[in-house]
């Protein structure tokens, strides 16, 4: 097993300037550790409810030239903003179209097709109208669906992944102290590992498909927050 060593450790810590504390810009602390020093690092994960859902398709078509593509893609593209608008989609956005030739081969003469992507966002309960309806339009092909939760909520989440992360890594230190033989613990330095929104997706089937798709069956949405802690242990 490998020793454990009790030394001073100084830390530094940076100190933010506020305007308010004159020669505050470039300020440091000098921290003095008297005892061991323990690093543990901490995580939080919160799902919260789906307030909208977020959805990405395709929009193909094919001619036997770059206009006859791209004019049959614009058609195409009505279609589908007509029956986007009819599910109340926001936030929509279309990107420009990009065109590209295929060669002949045994079966198939040589054409062009021509390719958009949109995107937008919808209520829960137009899952299964979006499928059907936009699904099933001529050369539609939809992503993976994904859930988006209140953003309203952000300030109040991050609080309780800040608290349940630190007290992760406070949990950790405790038990390395005591399984040496030191109980009292000092945070010295936290630093952010950085939080992130885990999308959660699910994937379009066949319009066809039995029974319907339920959005109350969709993975919610779930943050997730890590941070490090550095502790004196005597």
């Amino acid at each position: 097993m490998r020793p454990i060593y009790l030394r001073p450790v100084v830390v530094l810590l940076a100190l933010v300037a506020t305007g308010t504390w004159p020669g505050a810009a470039g300020a440091q602390v000098q921290l003095r550790c008297e005892g061991t020093l323990l690093e543990a690092r901490g995580s939080a994960e919160q799902e919260r409810p789906t307030r909208r859902l977020s959805f990405s398709l395709s929009l193909e078509a094919e001619a036997p030239t770059a206009d006859g593509a791209l004019q049959s893609l614009q058609e195409r593209l009505a279609a589908v903003r007509t029956a986007l608008q009819g599910q109340q989609v926001e936030e929509l956005r279309v990107t420009s179209p990009s065109t590209w030739r295929r060669d002949a081969d045994r079966n198939r003469p040589a054409a062009v097709t021509a390719n958009l992507q949109v995107s937008g966002r919808l209520a829960p309960q137009r899952l299964q109208s979006l499928i059907r309806e936009v699904g099933a339009l001529p050369g539609v092909r939809l992503a993976p669906v994904g859930t988006v939760a209140d953003r309203g909520l952000d300030g109040t989440v991050r609080r309780q992944l800040l608290r349940g992360a630190y007290q992760d890594a406070l949990a950790q230190a405790r038990e390395v102290a005591a399984a040496v033989g030191l109980s009292k613990l000092n945070p010295l330095e936290v630093q952010l590992d950085g939080n992130e929104l885990r999308p959660m997706l699910m994937r379009a089937a066949a319009a066809d498909a039995a029974p319907p798709f339920d959005p109350a069956e969709l993975a919610l949405p779930k943050d997730r927050l890590s941070l490090t802690v550095r502790f004196c242990a005597r």
